[in-house]
């Protein structure tokens, strides 16, 4: 009898898996963002031509938006369309989407670096520099350390 259910076990598990697919959609249409993402990309990457946008939805989460634009750039979106992370590889972020007191602060302690990615989280920000240091900053733009990027 366990290794009846054993066997039921694993092959439902198997199936969920193979089955997760059908909750990420992949599409090229702006239309399908919600509308505060498709105004970010309109204002901070308005020339920029979209390579694909994965519409990743979760069973117990709300569905997050990952855009890769044809430039390399990846930006990420939750549910809501607010940004949670922009990857520009090894262009500049968009001056407007780090704050003036993090921009002051990295060029003033990391002289010529720019800032290549920016990640939101509950507890401050992340950036990353184009020298491959990352630099974590509080919710106020406090400088709160530097870890180099693995």
């Amino acid at each position: 009898m366990k290794k009846l259910f054993l066997i039921i076990l694993v092959l439902l598990a198997s199936a969920t898996c193979a089955n997760a697919s059908i909750f990420d959609k992949y599409t090229l249409s702006r239309e399908d963002l919600p509308e505060e993402a498709r105004n970010m990309l309109d204002e901070y990457f308005p020339k920029a031509k979209i390579g694909m946008i994965k519409i990743d939805k979760h069973l117990l989460k709300k569905t997050d938006y990952d855009v890769r634009l044809v430039n390399g750039t990846t930006i990420e979106f939750n549910n809501k369309g607010k940004w949670t992370s922009v990857d520009c590889k090894k262009r500049e972020v968009p001056e407007g989407l780090v704050m003036k007191s993090i921009r002051n602060n990295v060029s003033k302690k990391f002289n010529g670096a720019k800032i290549v990615s920016v990640k939101k989280k509950s507890s401050g920000y992340e950036i990353g520099l184009s020298d491959g240091v990352l630099v974590k900053y509080d919710l106020l733009g406090i400088y709160k350390g530097t870890v180099l990027e693995e």
